[in-house]
């Protein structure tokens, strides 16, 4: 029996997003205008955003890693992120935080990202 305060075996390390919130659509499209520069997908197809978090209150909190911890852009990009989903009516505000764990693989990223860099 595991104690409550482990992780269990095969859990997500990502928490999941308030998918069911009516900005939810909204904030994932804003997440598709950032693009990561060195690669010309979006960070949303790119599986950079792990988790967007939305409240009763209209705040959204975005849990987002880079492809890599020496990414130039590693200090931008959350501004970037914040900047686009702002001005969302109804956004009350916007927190973006940065993760390593766990890393960003290839495996993250959507169909569509894989087609359109030629990995599938």
């Amino acid at each position: 029996m595991t104690q409550p305060s482990e992780q269990l075996e095969g859990a997500p390390l990502i928490k999941p997003s308030t998918t069911d919130h009516p900005l939810y659509d909204s904030v994932v499209e804003a997440c598709r205008t950032v693009y990561d520069p060195e690669i010309p997908v979006n960070i949303y197809d790119l599986g950079l955003v792990y988790t967007i978090e939305i409240d009763g209150e209209n705040a959204v909190k975005v849990m987002m890693t880079l492809t890599a911890p020496g990414c130039p852009v590693a200090g931008e990009m959350p501004g970037w992120l914040a900047e686009a989903i702002e001005p969302l009516a109804g956004v009350k505000q916007v927190d973006v935080e940065i993760t390593w764990d766990p890393p960003w693989g290839m495996e993250m990223m959507s169909d569509e990202a894989r087609l359109e860099l030629g990995f599938m």
